[in-house]
């Protein structure tokens, strides 16, 4: 915890900082737009059980993380409900083995017939009946079977009938939502998300296996204008937080970006028109997500310490290893705003990316650079 007169003005940078408000006011977002749909928060962006609880202030209920540190983390922390939502191969059973035997319920996924046969198999030889899903692609963005594919009820025949396994449902991720900038293509690629969870669980239904999950979700389509009809659960994650490449899809104001990095100003380049700051790569990631859309924000849009004014014009142009060089879209940066010493903040292109390179955020609100809390988060595999 921080002393009581810790500062953003004076705590050592550069930093990860969380806006509470601006948290809160996204976590009401996301539940309004899914109404009495359960959510199962992807923790991969948080990684904090302080987070967890802030989306669950009645007791943490089911969640999805990206990695096995992630839910060993969070069943240590009382959460006991886990999808992991990477496909699982057979050396990782082992981990998942462990949290099965302490008393977690974790839920696997795989998309590959042979692959869940060994799955199976090693489940087995650890003496417990793991649970999968199927992974389903419903938009040529990454992993899983398409949803017309045989193979889906092929391996969920596998998946019931072998002893060490127990078929759960289907799941998928529309990831090509990201590629969206207008509310009619968001809701467009929404449906063929669900359209698809729908057929591939219909594809089970009708060969007679059981498909009690159809578990779908990104932050996008989740705030789309849609229906989820058909939908057993909404995952999303980046919500929580939002950043730069959620407001270019349209699903957030820059406003409500809750994340940021405080940096200090290290330096004046005036003979290249840059200024230094001690936040680089490192500190901010290397993500630039915003390049391809219709505002290209760099590395990151500079704010004032507060965080609540957005300085017009700049942005992290060039990110090396500990070294941010901010520069004017047009002209040279304000120097005497900005003299060496003086700080900022950072808006994210990726919230997931930016806080991966943080072991604990300095929580604020809104308006404030008084720091309320830490609250601790963990990264590994």
């Amino acid at each position: 915890m921080p002393s009581t007169s810790a500062d953003l003005a004076t705590i050592p940078t550069p930093a990860l900082v969380l806006d509470r408000d601006r948290m809160e006011h996204n976590i009401k977002t996301m539940r309004a737009a899914i109404g009495d749909l359960p959510l199962r928060p992807h923790m991969k962006t948080a990684k904090s059980i302080d987070v967890a609880r802030s989306l669950f202030p009645e007791g943490v209920g089911g969640i999805t993380v990206s990695t096995l540190r992630e839910a060993e983390y969070f069943f240590a922390n009382g959460v006991t409900d886990v999808l992991y939502a990477v496909g699982i191969v057979p050396d990782k059973v082992g981990r998942v083995a462990a949290l099965v035997r302490k008393g977690a319920l974790v839920r696997c996924v795989v998309d590959d017939i042979e692959n869940a046969r060994q799955v199976a198999a090693a489940a087995a030889a650890a003496g417990i009946t793991l649970r999968l899903l199927i992974e389903i692609d419903t938009d040529g963005h990454r992993a899983g079977l398409a949803p017309d594919d045989p193979q889906v009820s092929e391996l969920a025949r596998l998946i019931h009938t072998h002893p060490g396994t127990i078929l759960e449902g289907i799941m998928t991720h529309a990831g090509e939502s990201y590629g969206c900038d207008t509310p009619e293509a968001l809701a467009a690629i929404a449906e063929v998300e669900r359209a698809g969870a729908l057929q591939a669980a219909h594809q089970l239904t009708t060969a007679g296996l059981p498909c009690p999950m159809v578990s779908a979700g990104s932050t996008p389509t989740a705030l789309a204008k849609n229906s989820h009809a058909g939908l057993t659960e909404i995952r999303a994650g980046v919500f929580v937080f939002q950043d730069l490449v959620q407001s270019n899809i349209g699903i957030c104001s820059i406003d409500d970006i809750a994340l940021s990095v405080v940096t200090t100003v290290i330096g004046h380049q005036r003979r290249h028109g840059w200024i230094l700051v001690d936040a680089g790569g490192m500190a901010l990631s290397k993500d630039r997500g915003t390049a391809a859309q219709k505002n290209d924000y760099g590395f990151g849009l500079i704010t004032d310490l507060a965080g609540t004014r957005v300085m017009p014009g700049l942005k992290v142009a060039s990110a090396n290893q500990e070294h941010g060089l901010i520069a004017a879209d047009d002209g040279e940066p304000p120097w005497e705003a900005l003299p060496i010493g003086s700080r900022l903040r950072i808006l994210p292109n990726h919230a997931c990316m930016t806080a991966a390179a943080h072991d604990r955020y300095q929580v604020v609100q809104t308006g404030s650079t008084k720091i309320i809390t830490e609250w601790p988060r963990i990264n590994g595999w």
